[in-house]
């Protein structure tokens, strides 16, 4: 069954002219992939471009002979997605300016807070402007775990390979993002709970 195989299985599969192998690997990944990219893009049909942009990229660079197994697939499709998103900003940057209204997600259409009333939504929509103002006035290394942790799902040993450090300095920057975090909502006397 294809859910068994390892990654390194099914890339070989696809290599091999299976085209089930990059299914079962898309099926596998795509909400952590997904996921990453949404935090940094939060424009739902731009997210989802990036997001077949690098699995297309994923299967050139494949059938090409460009991946090398070492058993950090994941790691590497991240890398492409993550390097994607850059290049997407920095075309963004070079043809104009940028207001922050062009990536704000509409949350009250958002398919979690459809059973809610318009008041649970409003503090939800309120709760995740606070957090997302917070999380962008960390340092970029913390901000980045963060992201990693919460928002995409990566373990602390994912966390280490996706940024080239060790698991100790990716702990270390989700502790100090969270004392920094605690610091900011202390200061400004933020109420991130729904009661």
């Amino acid at each position: 069954m294809k859910s068994n195989c390892t990654d390194h299985e099914l890339v070989k599969q696809f290599i091999n002219g299976n085209h089930s192998g990059i299914e079962s690997l898309i099926k596998r990944h795509k909400n952590k992939v997904f996921t990453y990219i949404t935090i940094y893009v939060r424009e739902q049909s731009l997210a989802e471009d990036i997001f077949q942009e690098t699995f297309l990229k994923v299967i050139h660079s494949l059938k090409a002979g460009k991946y090398i197994d070492n058993g950090k697939f994941l790691s590497w499709v991240m890398r492409i997605a993550h390097n994607l998103i850059i290049d997407h900003f920095r075309k963004e940057k070079q043809m104009r300016m940028l207001s922050n209204d062009e990536y704000e997600t509409d949350l009250l259409n958002e398919k979690k807070f459809t059973e809610d009333n318009i008041e649970d939504s409003l503090v939800k929509q309120q709760i995740v402007n606070d957090v997302r103002i917070l999380l962008d006035k960390l340092p970029e290394d913390q901000r980045e775990v963060v992201m990693l942790r919460h928002y995409a799902g990566l373990s602390f040993k994912e966390i280490a390979e996706q940024t080239n450090v060790s698991i100790n300095t990716a702990l270390g920057r989700m502790r100090y993002a969270l004392i920094n975090m605690r610091k900011m909502i202390e200061e400004k006397s933020l109420n991130l709970t729904i009661n």
